[in-house]
């Protein structure tokens, strides 16, 4: 009996003549990755227990989750495979390289026939140049590291055959789309698939990506493409060997065999939670607030000059966002040298620098609660993109509609686009309070210190940026001091009522309110200081949370744990554990007031 595509590969990489589906396998990896998602991981796995690398010249980094450089955990992970990479030899395709399983092609590391393993669930995006690639977890890459090999059970191949002729302005994006609202989400679960047909030639290399990078989204373990010449020049030229394709055995077995007429596909979009939820281009008006172009499945320079193409000469639409992403380096080299950069910059586009983008949470294209994105990206699960609703669809499509603002297809723009209507609709604030007449608040407090014996703590070290984008007060107080050499678990040990009294400039750096709240947050009474930064003195004064400056604070002798009386109105402070007592500003006539008020407002 002969072999698939799959099965002559595993075979060829284990050592064996032949396989069958069921089989596991120990298969040869020639090119082991870890991304900076996940990497750090590995790195762990590997110094824990004392693992050698294999073959370091098979051994690779590659940094695409956070090339921004924007999420410091992130950073801190880039650093320590970084470290883990100069002490062993490892090549790290940076992030200034784009996409991991892109550059793995780019580099001629993944060439026809060849095996790849990767942190990226998308390494099987290599069907398209018809190598094995796949996505496993960072305990499966530390042992391919350490042993070169890694146990693999052969899956049973569908064989999918495109017939007929598809509409020729049917891009890529709409072929794999058609085929998830033909075969969903699990119909070819734990399968490879190889898909022929005439068409299937003529497909271009960039849309072989395409393709090929959603085949996680079916279920599949694998979509392979018989290369073309120009897969097979390419590869050549990028690997600098003579490649043969690896092509099914003609009595070759099949799970199942599916023919498809590819000339009844029509443009479509996935609908919101669902990838494999597909829908024709609707005809009522879904407005949308944003837009994105790229990931791994549309971030090829045929996808970028065909958003191109559609935004030349034409201004985004009134509100609308469009983020474009170029998949590696040398795409967004290519951009530039094409002139898409400037249509695009004149079209009022933002362009990233080349990665992941909005499916990897570190990098742009994500989506705030309520905001409707049409994307490229290839999932748009529930918080993948963000926390709005996510729409995929062509890079023309997406290009069209954040051209109108609502989603629609590049044959559909009229000359004159409507703008949106929105109805202003007046809401009593969240919260708002209704007037009870006047409060009034205590003067005089007494509580348990925190003496905190150090100058110019800054709001990094009360509130570390990391945290910036937390809105709810009540989330902060966990995070207060995190970033402080000796007080990181401060949240987990302070008591509701205590209060914290430290050194000099306390409060310096940053304008965020954060800093402040976040002690509100844990019920902290009251902070003492020396002297403060100046913007963090009015945003405690106008939060009405209470701040004493006094620069003779050292002749209350305070220790931590000692028991603190302070009355605002006098200034007197009194350390009732030594009975010391000091008297020092009360607080101004306008901070009583912000006090009594509960706040600036």
């Amino acid at each position: 009996m002969g072999m698939t595509v799959i099965e002559k590969i595993l075979a060829t990489h284990a050592g064996k003549s032949e396989v069958a589906p069921g089989d596991i396998v120990d298969v040869r990896i020639d090119a082991r990755v870890a991304r900076d998602f996940g990497g750090a991981n590995v790195v762990k796995h590997m110094e824990q227990h004392h693992l050698e690398i294999h073959d370091a010249s098979k051994t690779f980094f590659t940094f695409d989750c956070n090339p921004t450089g924007s999420d410091q955990k992130y950073a801190a992970n880039q650093h320590k495979c970084r470290q883990f990479a100069r002490e062993n030899g490892i090549r790290v395709y940076d992030i200034d390289k784009g996409i991991g399983t892109h550059v793995l092609i780019e580099e001629g590391l993944a060439y026809p026939g060849s095996t790849a393993v990767s942190t990226d669930s998308h390494a099987n995006i290599l069907g398209a140049v018809g190598a094995f690639g796949q996505g496993m977890g960072d305990k499966d890459i530390a042992a391919s590291w350490h042993r070169g090999t890694t146990w693999f059970k052969v899956p049973p191949t569908v064989k999918i055959v495109f017939e007929g002729s598809p509409d020729p302005h049917l891009t890529a994006k709409d072929i794999v789309l058609n085929l998830l609202n033909i075969f969903g989400a699990n119909k070819l679960l734990g399968n490879a698939i190889e898909i022929e047909g005439e068409m299937v030639e003529r497909l271009t290399f960039d849309q072989r990506i395409t393709i090929a990078s959603m085949a996680t989204e079916m279920g599949a373990i694998i979509i392979l493409l018989p290369p073309n010449l120009e897969v097979i020049r390419y590869c050549e030229s990028r690997s600098r060997r003579k490649v043969v394709p690896v092509v099914a055995d003609p009595d070759a077995s099949y799970a199942m065999v599916h023919k498809v007429d590819v000339s009844g596909f029509a443009p479509r979009i996935s609908l919101p939670g669902k990838p494999h939820d597909t829908s024709v281009l609707p005809r009522e008006k879904i407005w949308i607030d944003s837009a994105f172009i790229g990931s791994c499945t549309n971030g090829r320079i045929e996808d970028l000059r065909s958003a191109a193409s559609i935004l030349k000469g034409r201004k985004l639409a009134e509100g609308v966002v469009l983020k474009i992403v170029p998949a590696t380096d040398r795409v967004w080299l290519q951009c530039m040298e094409e002139g898409l950069l400037a249509i695009f910059k004149e079209s009022g586009v933002l362009v990233s620098n080349a990665g992941c983008a909005g499916c990897a949470a570190g990098q742009v294209g994500q989506n705030g609660p309520g905001e409707i994105t049409v994307s490229t990206g290839n999932r748009n699960f529930p918080g993948k993109q963000g926390q709005g609703e996510v729409y995929l669809a062509s890079p023309a499509v997406v290009a069209a509609s954040a051209v109108v603002g609502f989603i629609t297809g590049p044959d559909q723009i009229p000359e004159n686009p409507e703008k949106r209507v929105v109805e202003r609709i007046k809401k009593r604030a969240t919260g708002a309070r209704e007037s009870t007449g006047s409060v009034y608040r205590p003067v005089e407090i007494t509580g348990r210190v925190w003496f905190i014996p150090r100058d110019n703590i800054d709001t990094d070290m009360i509130f570390h940026n990391r945290y910036l984008s937390i809105t709810d007060v009540g989330e902060m107080g966990q995070y207060t001091f995190d970033n402080l050499e000796g007080y990181e678990d401060f949240a987990s040990r302070v008591k509701e009522g205590d209060m914290v009294v430290t050194g000099k400039n306390f409060g310096s750096g940053s304008s965020r309110q954060q800093a402040v709240d976040c002690f509100i947050s844990l019920g902290v009474k009251c902070v003492i200081a020396e002297s403060f930064g100046a913007i963090y003195e009015r945003n405690a004064i106008n939060a009405a949370f209470p701040i004493i400056g006094s620069e003779r604070i050292n002749k209350l002798q305070l220790s931590d744990g000692d028991e603190l009386y302070v009355n605002f109105e006098t200034g007197e402070m009194h350390n009732i554990s030594k009975d010391i007592t000091l008297k020092s500003a009360p607080f101004s006539e306008v901070q009583m007031e912000i006090y009594q008020n509960n706040g600036l407002f």
